[in-house]
């Protein structure tokens, strides 16, 4: 008697629980973007991740469980050459049955020109929005870079150039929150028409989602604050996104890119800045070698933090991307809040 009540209590349970179709296969390039997608997904299924821990899509390799992963995908979301460099290839010898979505030309997206790296010009934060702000990081990068070639920086500004070809954008799209939203609008619109079945459920996750993201950008911008006038030093140029959004101030990079080493030239340039700014602080990052900021910031009052713009130390799922752009309003505030 007891197993059939049992047996009948789990039967309504079931027909009483929302029925969701098989997801399809997706995989996704890299920890942020991966938040959003199974923020997107929850309920019906987890997407695939490819840069796993605290690897850096900057100097990621393909494993063969990746390239497996990759043929068996419905969808494959990634942000764009210029950052999975690993994946061009890959995703070029893909079937023709799997969408490939690169969120970087999402619709209602802001983009930013690269900057040369170095020492940045001190930038007006211009009107609320930004706009002269945006305006002049990207005039000052076509100076530094002809600063760069003056000062016998060529070799790396040929690097670079090489990785990143004229007229392109940062790719570090994901830290502004107004970002996430339109990729997270393109990541629902793709899974709603790869899978019809699940559409209602993608639709209500973005609702969802995007009531998140504003009360995140509500929570970084008051974060900030008190603080966003003080200039700091970062290792790669991977903040214009959340410079430009919260009007904190990036006075320079020690490198453009964290596959290049910063020459000896680059490191006194950044040295001379931070002795210029007076005491502010220098950010690594957990996946790069942490001995170049203890050299730029040796002699000086700065000091040294770390960001973690990939979510290296983070454990990856929907929570990942609040996680990942509180930690670096958190620790912006704590170094900063503690320079004179």
């Amino acid at each position: 008697m007891k197993s059939t009540a049992a047996f009948l209590f789990a039967s309504t349970i079931l027909l009483s629980s929302p029925a969701f179709a098989e997801a399809p296969n997706v995989v996704v390039s890299i920890k942020p973007i991966h938040s959003l997608v199974a923020s997107i997904m929850q309920g019906v299924g987890e997407p695939s991740l490819v840069v796993e821990g605290a690897a850096s899509p900057h100097t990621y390799n393909m494993k063969p469980s990746n390239a497996a992963a990759l043929q068996a995908a419905k969808v494959v979301f990634w942000v764009g050459p210029g950052l999975e460099i690993f994946l061009e290839k890959p995703l070029e010898a893909l079937g023709g049955d799997a969408k490939v979505v690169e969120l970087s030309e999402a619709p209602g997206l802001e983009k930013l020109k690269f900057r040369e790296g170095g020492a940045f010009e001190p930038h007006d934060d211009g009107d609320e929005d930004g706009e002269e702000s945006h305006e002049h990081s990207a005039e000052d990068a076509s100076h530094e870079g002809h600063d760069a070639d003056a000062h016998g920086a060529a070799a790396e500004t040929a690097e670079h150039d090489h990785e990143h070809g004229e007229g392109e954008f940062d790719m570090h799209v994901w830290l502004n929150p107004m970002n996430a939203k339109a990729m997270a609008a393109e990541i629902e619109k793709t899974l709603a028409e790869a899978d019809p079945a699940n559409a209602a459920a993608y639709s209500a996750n973005l609702q969802k989602l995007n009531e998140r993201l504003d009360a995140l950008d509500k929570t970084l911008a008051e974060t900030v604050a008190p603080i966003k006038d003080k200039p700091f030093v970062v290792f790669h140029d991977a903040y214009q996104y959340f410079e430009h959004r919260y009007n904190v101030r990036v006075a320079g990079s020690i490198t453009v890119s964290p596959e290049v080493l910063p020459g000896a030239e680059r490191l006194s340039e950044i040295h001379a800045k931070i002795e210029d700014l007076g005491a502010t602080c220098v950010f690594a990052e957990p996946q790069f070698e942490p001995k170049l900021v203890n050299v730029v910031i040796e002699g000086t009052s700065a000091k040294s933090g770390t960001l973690d713009p990939e979510a290296a130390t983070l454990e990856g799922g929907p929570d990942l991307y609040f996680q990942l752009m509180e930690n670096i309003g958190a620790s912006l505030k704590d170094c900063l809040s503690s320079a004179s």
